[in-house]
């Protein structure tokens, strides 16, 4: 099986369109996403395998796609939590009144997403270190195909503590610290981190052919007519399946 990486630039692009010609809000796509995470983290980390999961999210629709991933987690029947340091801003999402954007939205998306969590009582912990060592799995949805590096506080050392740790990870898009197309970082938080598995969203990232694990890739809802546009060669996905597992190589092809 042979699939195309898409890059960091018509990722973007295949975003827009998705929402602008193709009929999708970010709050469907968003749910897409975090329900293949959920299905991923399932097949990688069976709840015999231990229940307790932590997923670590970033401020923009990585962390969303996150916080997604958890509900579904708890429904079925792991005991997630979310670390959060850190959310979009308040002030960029103050539009106009009467005007709405995707950032505004992004906001009000993730303060519902909040709201579902807290109803099926998934914590929101504060104390990292104590967390990581508690954990018997951890998703990485920190950054995504959108992260241009250097790493910002307080999340090059969240990434440190991550690389150190025993623990196993999934990580959603790419792992993050890693450059979309040159991937890991030559020195520094995340130099040396290699998650357990990846979930590649919509088509996998360049950096991929720097990845060593368990591959998956995820998002079946492409048109033909956006796979067409960009010249992706997406999996026949079976039956029900929202995700399938796929290798790598040295040469990015899947």
């Amino acid at each position: 099986m042979s699939l195309k990486a898409i890059s960091a630039k018509d990722a973007v692009s295949l975003d827009k369109d998705l929402m602008e010609l193709g009929g999708w809000s970010l709050d469907q796509l968003m749910e897409l996403a975090g329900l293949s995470v959920s299905q991923a983290v399932w097949k990688v980390h069976p709840l015999s395998a231990g229940k307790n999961v932590l997923v670590v999210c970033g401020p923009g629709n990585n962390g969303g796609d996150g916080l997604v991933a958890a509900r579904h987690l708890a429904q079925y029947g792991y005991k997630p939590s979310v670390y959060y340091p850190k959310e979009g801003k308040n002030e960029l999402y103050k539009v106009k009144p009467g005007t709405r954007t995707q950032t505004e939205s992004q906001f009000n998306n993730s303060k519902r997403l909040k709201i579902q969590l807290q109803n099926l009582s998934v914590p929101f912990i504060t104390d990292f270190s104590t967390a990581l060592k508690e954990t018997h799995f951890l998703v990485d949805a920190i950054f995504g195909f959108s992260f241009g590096g250097p790493l910002r506080d307080p999340f090059g050392p969240i990434v440190s503590q991550i690389e150190a740790a025993s623990v196993p990870v999934l990580s959603v898009d790419a792992p993050s610290s890693w450059d979309i197309q040159s991937g890991p970082p030559k020195e520094g938080p995340g130099a040396k981190f290699m998650p357990q598995a990846l979930i590649s969203l919509t088509a996998p990232k360049p950096c991929v052919k720097f990845y060593k694990g368990r591959h998956f890739i995820g998002g079946r809802f492409l048109s033909r007519d956006i796979t067409d546009k960009y010249g992706l060669d997406l999996p026949p996905y079976p039956g029900i399946e929202q995700v399938m597992e796929v290798g790598v190589n040295a040469e990015g092809r899947l």
